[in-house]
């Protein structure tokens, strides 16, 4: 078994380095956009939790008892999201068919439990703002060669980290044995 593995935290000219490395994603072509997002997600993911840290801390600070009941509700439903899609064949096919949508309705479900609480505001901005950040940068944020060699050793087994065991829970990095299978075939003729 792979042990997991934190990535580096990646210098700041390599996670924000100019318009240059930055574009629009084709919003048409769903499965490139998402496979973009899904790589940088695994790339920048120290930095990432870099960000989320701050932001969270911050507005933890501003209202500890929110904040504390947000992360309570946001890990109960992520809980039972992971444990349904392993355990109900409806919610697997569903989670395995629509990865996106079952991932936002992870995140509408935690939103209306937290309306329940009157902890709406801060669930919005602890939790919800640094994944809309996270999201953004890592929707916009186009791959460098290095980007695309690191993703390629997680996906072939030899690397595992952190987020690619919560993109694995989510449905979002299961990997073909055909892609691994390539990767490992084009290795081969190259050595």
């Amino acid at each position: 078994m792979t042990k997991v593995e934190l990535t580096p935290l990646r210098p700041w000219d390599d996670f924000f380095p100019g318009s240059d490395r930055f574009a629009k994603p084709d919003v048409r072509d769903l499965p490139k956009w998402n496979n973009r997002v899904v790589n940088n997600l695994l790339y920048y993911q120290t930095n990432y939790l870099a960000m989320a840290v701050m932001v969270f801390v911050i507005v933890g600070f501003l209202n500890p008892m929110e904040m504390f009941m947000g992360m309570a509700v946001v890990s109960l439903v992520f809980l039972g999201s992971v444990w349904a899609g392993e355990n109900k064949a409806m919610i697997k096919d569903f989670k395995r068919q629509n990865p996106t949508l079952f991932v936002m309705a992870v995140m509408l479900a935690s939103y209306f439990l937290m309306s329940l609480f009157n902890g709406v505001m801060v669930f919005m901005f602890g939790i919800t703002f640094p994944l809309l950040l996270i999201f953004a940068h890592a929707s916009f944020r186009l791959r460098n060669m290095k980007n695309k060699l690191e993703n390629k050793m997680e996906g072939a087994g030899l690397k595992k980290s952190p987020i690619g065991i919560l993109l694995d829970a989510l449905g979002q990095q299961e990997e073909s044995l055909q892609k691994i299978q390539e990767f490992l075939e084009g290795k081969l003729k190259k050595g």
